[in-house]
Formats: C-alpha cells, structure tokens, sequence
C-alpha cells in the first residue's frame, strides 16, 4: 500500500484528505506541520506527498525544497488556497510536479495521485536507496554515502536483485539462472560474490545479506 504525506494544518481539511486517500486504498501519514513532516518523510518515506503552502512553522514553498533535497525522486503535489500564477510558477520552481488549488475535487486528486505514481514507478524500479546506499540500475553503480563502491556487474545485477525484494528468499538456483544463465548446482560463485559484496559494503548499516541455511540468501533491514 503507497504511503501518501499529508502536510496540511488545518485539522478538518487534514482528516478529510486522508478519509479520501484511505477510501482510495492509500495509507495516509497526516502531518501538521513542518517540523513533523520532515521526520515523517525521513522515517515513513512516502510515495508521494500533498503539501499545503501555508504552514505555522515554514511555507510549503520551502519545505518542498526540503523533500527535494531530500529525496530528489518522490512527487510532490502542492494542495492550496493560493490561486496567483505567481505562486504556482514559484511551486513548480522550487520542485512540486503538480499544483492544485482548493477546493480540490477528490475524484481529479486521486486521478492526478495515481498520475503520478505511475511515471515515478519507473524511475523508483531503477533506482533503490537505503540510507547510505545507492543503486542506479541505468547506471549499473552503487555508492556508499556518495562514493563509488566499485561493484563488478556480476555483482551489482545480484545486490540489486536481493534488495529489489527485501524479505524473499532467492534460492540458489535462482540466482545462479538468473545471473549467471547456470542450472547447475555448482554454486561456490555464488558464495564467492555474495562475499565480496558484504566486503564492499562493509560501510553500509541500513541492510544485510543473509544466509538461509539450505536455501539461498535474502536482504533485509538492519531493524528487523
């Protein structure tokens, strides 16, 4: 289920966007302000947020240059009663893809929303982060807090798979076929790789690669 950031002050407005969004099978994270919707967006890590203009604490003009600093890649609709262009060529300036005026129609906005995650699914399937980590598919690299980690591509195409789907378990022969073309049960390439790529990543806090005894290997969360 998408996660939607709901940065709005007003409580009414605030509850019935996310009624809306909950009706339209999102999982809506409501934020106040400012304050609680950066660490909102830092621990919840949305798919896509709604941003008011007109916050207690700091304008949504500044706070999605925030969410953009942040987080180049989540789409961001700007949800306001501000109606001057003026203030909607300054939204798109400082990184919103949509702008809408209130009073919104629900229907338009969950159009526009699934609008939305449609394009960023694309870049969001070639493109993995964890905190310190990052993956480019297109680009077949991967940096550790910005620095190159120097993957080979055999080892990249195998670290990318295993974090594609936190959780699952990937057999070895999965793996093998996959990455290698090889149904064969010799699989001390395998292990090798796997090695190596812990070794590089050796830095990296947020995942683990782990063994499953008999099975194959899955990623997980440090967390969990």
């Amino acid at each position: 289920m998408f996660g939607i950031l709901v940065v709005e002050d007003d409580f009414s407005t605030r509850k019935l966007m996310c009624v809306v969004l909950k009706n339209a099978g999102f999982r809506p994270i409501p934020a106040e302000n400012s304050a609680e919707a950066i660490s909102l967006f830092e621990s919840e890590k949305p798919a896509l947020v709604l941003c008011d203009i007109m916050l207690p604490d700091m304008s949504g003009f500044r706070l999605t240059e925030t969410f953009r600093r942040l987080n180049s890649e989540v789409p961001i609709i700007i949800v306001t009663a501000k109606q001057a262009p003026s203030d909607k060529h300054y939204g798109f300036m400082v990184g919103a893809d949509d702008y809408m005026t209130k009073p919104v129609d629900e229907e338009e906005l969950i159009l526009r929303i699934k609008a939305l995650l449609r394009r960023a699914k694309v870049a969001f399937e070639q493109k993995l982060k964890f905190d310190e980590l990052e993956l480019d598919y297109t680009k077949m690299s991967a940096t550790v807090n910005g620095k190159d980690c120097d993957l080979t591509q055999k080892e990249f195409l195998l670290l990318f798979k295993l974090l594609s789907s936190l959780g699952k378990i990937f057999t070895r022969n999965e793996l093998m076929e996959e990455i290698w073309g090889a149904t064969d049960k010799n699989d001390h390439t395998l292990n090798v790789h796997v090695n190596r790529i812990r070794e590089k990543l050796e830095g990296v806090k947020s995942i683990e690669l782990k063994s499953v005894r008999g099975l194959g290997y899955k990623a997980v969360k440090t967390d969990e």
